[in-house]
């Protein structure tokens, strides 16, 4: 096995380590889990929600996105494919578009099957149904009938589990195509960095949607693996490369985008901006999830 192997194969194993270290943190520690303590306890975990929101964006605009225009580009140029059309903008909207109608029809499949009650008010209305002006205030109330009704849901929460993945992978899979040592300790380095706040984060936003403690050990497990599968895949390709296997990644990566772009702004930062309370100090925080991430987006 030759030294470049080796330093390949250290990589994955500590991605795979860290990664799982610091997503098991917001899972295992009993603070991150209680949503129905006192007003400080629940206004440090909506500042911690904020500074992953920022995370998040920062990782939207100064990442994925970059990192799949960069790509496309590069493929669509190779291959002296020349359009008008916005070709890589549009395959970023088909992802969003694709979570949008994924998520309207699992909303509505749940609707269907009588789960109608989540919108219903704790005191039912007259008889006539008119009975606007007795119940309770449902903004208030522990209901989702809001504008926010689907916030931190379990389902927008695997989406962005599922796009965080993907891209995972693409990020492993950039360590396994290189050929230098020296490269390859780079890029895990800057990875490893990046990779332990955005797991972090991901792992909050589990815990603060409802999502059983099993299914966030799977969630975190899983995404860990990610990036050493996409080393496993890297290393691979350097045996026998796919004609069409850059192309194939790029659409990919726009796909992901897209998916991510509209868990950023449908979801994470909805969440937080429309509650109460607090407004200058939440947007201090995005602003500081967000600056982290820019300084170590300079920083590699």
């Amino acid at each position: 096995m030759d030294f470049l192997l080796q330093v390949k194969i250290g990589a994955l194993i500590g991605l795979l380590l860290l990664t799982l270290f610091f997503g098991f943190i917001p899972a295992r520690v009993k603070c991150f889990r209680d949503t129905h303590g006192t007003d400080n306890h629940r206004t440090v975990l909506s500042l911690i929600s904020c500074f992953a929101g920022g995370v998040f964006l920062a990782a939207c605009f100064l990442d994925i996105i970059p990192d799949y225009l960069s790509d496309i580009k590069a493929e669509l140029d190779a291959r002296s494919v020349e359009t008008s059309f916005p070709l890589a903008e549009f395959i970023m909207a088909a992802g969003f578009f694709m979570v949008l109608i994924l998520e309207r029809v699992v909303l509505n499949c749940r609707e269907m099957r009588g789960t109608r009650e989540e919108r219903a008010p704790l005191v039912p209305d007259d008889r006539n149904g008119h009975g606007h002006g007795t119940g309770p205030d449902l903004e208030g109330s522990g209901h989702h009938v809001h504008v926010d009704f689907q916030a931190h849901s379990p389902f927008r929460s695997f989406m962005l589990f599922l796009s965080l993945s993907l891209h995972s992978v693409f990020e492993g899979l950039a360590i396994g195509l290189q050929n230098t040592d020296a490269k390859v300790l780079e890029i895990c380095i800057a990875i490893l960095v990046h990779k332990s706040i955005i797991v972090f984060s991901l792992s909050v936003k589990l815990v603060q949607s409802a999502v059983r403690p099993l299914w966030v050990a799977a969630y975190i497990g899983v995404f860990a693996l990610m990036s050493p599968i996409g080393i496993a895949i890297g290393i691979s390709v350097m045996e026998a490369r796919l004609a069409a296997g850059a192309l194939i990644q790029a659409v990919l990566e726009g796909l992901a985008a897209g998916t991510f772009v509209y868990i950023t702004f449908l979801e994470i930062l909805p969440h937080e901006l429309n509650s109460p309370g607090k407004q200058l100090l939440k947007v201090l925080f995005i602003l500081l999830g967000f600056s982290v991430m820019a300084g170590l987006t300079l920083w590699d």
